[in-house]
């Protein structure tokens, strides 16, 4: 991707995942975009897992700006598994929340990282970027 900078600087990605009804469910989540995939650290009980479980096409979206020139963003397709390895999950979980708090010895930074027991990874498709 050509946005690889962009993806490392920015915070929220919009998740897009199919319920079993066909509905879309969309969720704002933190993640870590890293050798042309993102990782996304959740918990199997979450919408978003289970229907992943069910379905692994997603849609994603990372944007930013509302006055040209810095209106930027990449969205694309792709194909998302559940990575559920204990010491994968943990190590992941860990990179992920560092881009978030300084220290993971944040209240909120721990409780996030106990809370997790799963690792989304997603594997971008079609992808396409803009910037204007």
């Amino acid at each position: 991707m050509k946005n690889e900078k962009f993806l490392k600087s920015q915070k929220i990605l919009r998740l897009a995942t199919i319920g079993s009804s066909g509905v879309p469910h969309i969720v704002p989540v933190w993640y870590r975009y890293t050798s042309g995939k993102f990782y996304i650290g959740t918990n199997t009980s979450t919408r978003k897992a289970r229907n992943i479980k069910k379905n692994p096409k997603v849609s994603f979206c990372v944007d930013t700006g509302i006055r040209s020139p810095d209106i930027v963003g990449v969205m694309g397709t792709g194909r998302a598994k559940l990575i559920l390895e204990k010491k994968l999950v943990g190590s992941l979980a860990k990179k992920i929340l560092l881009r978030y708090f300084k220290s993971l010895k944040n209240k909120s930074a721990q409780q996030l990282f106990d809370q997790t027991d799963c690792i989304i990874q997603i594997t971008p498709g079609k992808v396409t970027e803009w910037k204007y």
